[in-house]
């Protein structure tokens, strides 16, 4: 397989992936809104072009599957198959099982399993049913009628084609005999009238028996297009006058034709012509009689030309118009955005990471030099290195909806499992982050939902019991924070059990019956391995795993979690992750003979601590911030650098998870671009650090967990009410010092 050939099968298999989901986005919003036209048509639209897609790559299979399928939602289209919940859940099992033969016949070019072709037999059978049930209602015999009534754009009232003949004078001269012509048109369908057109006709003295005379208007009912009736009279075309119009309901029809055609750069001439409205020959002779106007210095467009020869009607010249500007808009966009490989992008964010590592070196060396010159230019190139990092982050964030729409589908077939009503709100879905997060928020995600909808979201009847609105509500939003993404999943379901919690805790030896947990403690004993509340085992819940899962794919993000709960209310969890796993801009610190890197969009201000303090501040942990209660955490006692006493003290203040806190360091170093290196399965479960940074100078420093270091101070304080002193430093209670750190 050629390397062209194999990026065509990329785009074609990513293009398709994004056509199923297309489809079974519309067909979720149709089980809301039945009679949406707009999300029938796109549903249509997918399948159609994933068939002819399939056909180019010689997938016979999906292109024969998906024929039933677009049969099926042309009739719905069409009307003659009403949108219910059981088509609705056929077609999207049929959206799964094109995704499936997407994967063995395109991806990993193998054959279907029997199990697979067994299910594709029985989807078969299931949209045969609906075609037959569909021929059945139609009569076996159908009588044509012939009305004329007035409707808008000038368009033939009637079911039948209209057929306009002027031969010209010369066509028995040629050998052609109009009459043959006539009678090869009956093989077509059926002639309903016919009126001989005698304008042309001389005085007897004065007739010719080679010349024609005689025109025709002919009503005509027949299933063929344009395109074939235009080729009976294809031989005397060049000089006669033929204009074929299409019945009332066929110009609907070509107007969804167009409608539902894909999305390419054609002009207009060419539009109709694939729509079949307007034949090759006529947009030939339309095109001829645009050149000679212009060539006699008037300008009029194609459209005019053939609106105006009949060869084409106003309202169906228009739908291509607009077709026309569509293409165009979509073409400009996809102009806007090209495919990238995600390793080459990996590969180039990791050239970018030690860029910023040699730049550090090199400026570093450029302020040592003493030479102003040198340390100018090292300062320029630094600014143009963290503009570079900047756009290559930047290529990798993508919009997290694209996540989030995926859950509609989960939430419909696990609520339907279930018997609960449940609707998924998405808010925040423009939010971006690091494609690389994306990826592995995804499994979290989806365990926090189910576990929502299992065990939170009650059923109707206990909703209404309740006094609550029998559909329950699960929401997704995701909003920055700080320099972080925030992911919320909350539902109005009936909340946790915390007495059911600490039973459970208790009987697996989570915690000792005597042990006094906060609400906060007691929400968080979900997280802990093994833990489950279920009375039953289901497919959903009950094996004691998942939440713990949960917790540690977060952490190993950088991320935290918590979880809210009001008893009959519902409950939040709130997820913090960082916006990058790659490059973020850092504080550096020293401590001893030890850096350490904070993140920049958590530090608040920095503070020296005179002399005075310094001792009292040390003694009791916290510190008199203009008025507020700061809880400190010396760094040189938490990593025990117990070597030798620092000449001077300032406090780094940061903020995270609306919590503040001060870090106590020896020496302010500055903002410093910081590259993230993993630490390793060995240092993994490392309290209060989330990686390391190699800096100018070699040497390594390590990159500071705030969120976790403000939650140990929070625990100490829980759990040792004496730990922040006894005085509190500045006259207040415990409970004041409490308040101050939720």
């Amino acid at each position: 397989m050629s390397n062209e050939f194999e990026q065509i099968l990329q785009t074609f298999i990513q293009e398709t992936k994004e056509q199923l989901q297309s489809m079974e986005t519309s067909l979720l919003h149709l089980e809301s809104e039945p009679a949406n036209s707009e999300a029938i048509a796109a549903v249509f639209r997918a399948a159609h072009t994933i068939k002819g897609s399939a056909g180019l790559f010689g997938l016979d299979q999906m292109v024969g599957f998906t024929h039933i399928l677009e049969d099926i939602l042309d009739h719905v289209r069409d009307g003659d198959i009403a949108i219910n919940k059981t088509l609705i859940a056929l077609l999207l099992e049929c959206s799964d099982h094109i995704y499936e033969l997407l994967k063995v016949t395109a991806i990993e070019d193998t054959e279907m399993s029997p199990q697979a072709l067994e299910r594709e037999q029985q989807l078969r059978q299931r949209l045969r049913a609906y075609q037959i049930a569909d021929i059945v209602s139609v009569p076996a015999e159908v009588e044509t009628v012939v009305e004329t009534v007035e409707c808008e754009h000038d368009l033939v009232a009637s079911d039948l084609w209209h057929i306009s003949l002027r031969f010209s004078a010369d066509v028995l001269r040629s050998g052609m005999d109009p009459l043959a012509m006539l009678r090869y048109l009956t093989t077509l369908g059926r002639i309903i009238s016919i009126t001989s057109i005698a304008d042309r006709l001389p005085l007897l003295t004065e007739l010719d028996t080679e010349t024609y005379y005689l025109g025709f208007e002919i009503d005509f009912a027949s299933d063929a297009d344009k395109a074939t009736i235009a080729e009976v009279f294809e031989f005397v075309r060049e000089d006669s006058v033929i204009h074929i119009l299409p019945p009332h309901s066929k110009i609907a029809e070509y107007i969804q034709l167009i409608q539902i055609l894909p999305e390419a750069d054609s002009r207009v001439g060419e539009i109709l012509v694939q729509s079949g409205a307007l034949t090759a020959q006529e947009l030939a002779l339309g095109l001829e009689q645009q050149q000679a106007v212009r060539s006699e210095g008037t300008a009029e467009l194609l459209g005019e030309i053939l609106v105006e020869k009949g060869a084409v009607e106003l309202a169906v010249l228009q739908t291509a118009l607009d077709k026309q500007s569509s293409a165009k808009e979509q073409k400009r966009r996809e102009n806007n955005y090209i495919r990238v490989q995600a390793d080459k992008l990996d590969r180039l964010i990791n050239l970018v990471g030690e860029l910023v590592i040699a730049s550090a070196g090199t400026r570093l060396i450029a302020q040592n030099s003493q030479n102003t010159t040198f340390y100018e230019s090292a300062l320029g190139v630094t600014d143009l290195v963290e503009e570079i990092r900047d756009g290559a982050l930047r290529l990798r964030m993508v919009p997290i909806g694209d996540t989030f729409s995926r859950f509609q589908r989960v939430v419909r077939d696990i609520s339907h499992e279930l018997g609960k009503e449940i609707e998924l709100r998405i808010s925040g879905a423009d939010t971006e982050v690091d494609k690389t997060v994306v990826e592995k928020i995804s499994d979290p995600l989806m365990h926090l939902l189910r576990n929502s909808m299992d065990h939170g979201i009650e059923s109707p009847e206990r909703r209404v019991a309740a006094g609550k609105f029998p559909r329950g509500k699960l929401s997704l939003n995701a909003y920055h924070d700080s320099g972080n993404i925030m992911i919320e999943i909350a539902d109005d379901g009936a909340g946790l059990n915390r007495q059911r919690i600490l039973e459970k805790a208790i009987e697996r030896n989570l915690i000792s019956p005597d042990a006094v947990l906060s609400e906060a403690e007691i929400d968080n004993l979900i997280f802990e391995p093994g833990f489950s509340t279920a009375e039953r085992v289901t497919s959903l819940s009950g094996r004691g795993v998942g939440m713990d899962v949960v917790k540690r794919n977060i952490t190993a993000l950088r991320g935290t979690i918590q979880i809210s709960s009001r008893p009959g209310e519902g409950t939040l969890v709130r997820i913090r992750l960082p916006l990058t796993l790659a490059i973020i801009d850092g504080f550096l610190v020293g401590v001893g003979s030890s850096n350490y890197v904070v993140p920049l969009d958590l530090v608040q201000e920095c503070v020296e601590l005179a002399e005075a303090e310094r001792a009292a501040a040390k003694q009791q942990h916290i510190l008199n911030l203009r008025g507020e209660v700061l809880p400190l955490i010396f760094l040189r006692h938490h990593f025990g650098l117990e070597d030798g006493q620092p000449r001077r003290a300032n406090v780094v203040v940061v903020r995270s998870a609306g919590c503040k806190a001060g870090l106590v360091v020896d020496e302010l170093l500055g903002e410093f671009q910081t590259v993230i290196k993993p630490l390793g399965k060995l240092f993994s479960g490392l309290r209060g650090v989330s990686g390391s940074t190699i800096l100018g100078d070699g040497s390594v420093a390590l990159i500071l967990d705030a969120q976790s270091l403000i939650q140990l101070i929070m625990q100490k304080e829980n759990h040792n009410p004496d730990w922040y002193g006894g005085e509190a430093g500045v006259g207040r209670t415990q409970q004041d010092y409490r308040g101050t750190l939720q």
